[in-house]
């Protein structure tokens, strides 16, 4: 194992520990338990964003939406179909994947601002929907009258209705099984190709890439994975509302994922926690917290435009 595999393994195993054990050490610091589950859940999410935008390079503004559909597709199967906090997940990212699936094939052929402008018009009409529809999702007042539910696994019971703590590795344990398909993908021939995409899309199409095909694809999987952090999101609150529709959402994630590194694998989750523990402290000292977390948002693009992330590898290869 050279000394560039072994600083990998090191940093992986590195992360993996600060969030086993965020739990017991983030109450010592001033934080608390669902402090660290809305880390892990809009680290999934800037890491899903980041699946097409820093490795295939197409830049969008709408994954709000499906993180909106995923949020809403657990509430409404928890309020109205089935009491299953399983069920509620599932649906959540079958109803957001099948969106962003059918709405996929209009939007491929596009680049640039041209992508990210129609995805906010996407993103925006689920809004207005929801906001509209207030028999079913009960509009600006957000669909109410459902809570996460224990999970019977036939030998035992997860109490993660009752339990944070117990919910928080619930969470991290999905989170594990979907980073560790994003790899996988990502370590594919498929996942090389996105980034022969992202890296000279004229020579790839040259090539005999099926350039349109393989964007499809890797939006479909990116928005399937913001679903599910759509979905873990709305249990943590037992609540969703227009907001995680809402384009600014989208926003966020890409603040997170530029924060933190793009076209690194760890990086928008290191910017997701950056972001949310600003954000919460912030907003307890002031209300004008935004202008703070963008002033920081500016000086880290300014001198460090490859994220902190990128900043420590330069600081460690140095």
């Amino acid at each position: 194992m050279n000394s560039l595999d072994r600083n990998k393994l090191l940093a992986n195993i590195g992360v993996w520990l600060v969030l086993a054990t965020m739990p017991y050490w983030l109450p010592l610091i001033g934080g608390y338990t669902e402090l660290g589950t809305r880390v892990v859940i809009l680290g999934l999410a800037a890491m899903s964003l980041n699946f097409l935008l820093g490795y295939t390079g197409v830049l969008s503004f709408g994954h709000a939406a499906y993180f909106g559909l995923g949020a809403y597709g657990a509430g409404l199967m928890l309020r109205y179909l089935y009491p299953s906090t399983g069920l509620a997940i599932i649906f959540g990212v079958a109803l957001g994947t099948f969106a962003a699936a059918i709405i996929g094939p209009m939007i491929i052929r596009l680049r640039g601002v041209y992508f990210a402008m129609v995805t906010i018009a996407f993103g925006q009409v689920f809004y207005f929907i929801a906001f509209r529809w207030h028999s079913v999702t009960g509009g600006d007042d957000g669909l109410t009258g459902w809570s996460r539910l224990p999970i019977d696994l036939g030998f035992t019971t997860l109490d993660i209705q009752g339990n944070s703590r117990l919910f928080y590795y619930f969470v991290l344990a999905i989170f594990a099984i979907a980073v560790g398909i994003m790899a996988w993908v990502l370590r594919s021939p498929f996942g090389h190709t996105l980034i022969a995409i992202r890296e000279n899309e004229r020579r790839a199409r040259f090539l005999g890439i099926p350039i349109d095909r393989h964007i499809w694809m890797s939006w479909t999987i990116s928005c399937a994975f913001v679903s599910l952090a759509g979905a873990l999101y709305a249990l943590l609150n037992n609540f969703v509302d227009p907001r995680a529709l809402y384009w600014t959402q989208s926003g966020d994630f890409v603040i997170m994922a530029v924060l933190g590194g793009m076209r690194s694998f760890w990086g928008p989750m290191i910017g997701a926690a950056i972001f949310v523990v600003l954000q919460d402290y912030l907003s307890s000292q002031t209300e004008n917290w935004m202008s703070f977390v963008g002033l920081f948002f500016v000086l880290i693009v300014l001198f460090f435009p490859r994220g902190v992330l990128g900043a420590l590898k330069r600081k460690a290869t140095s």
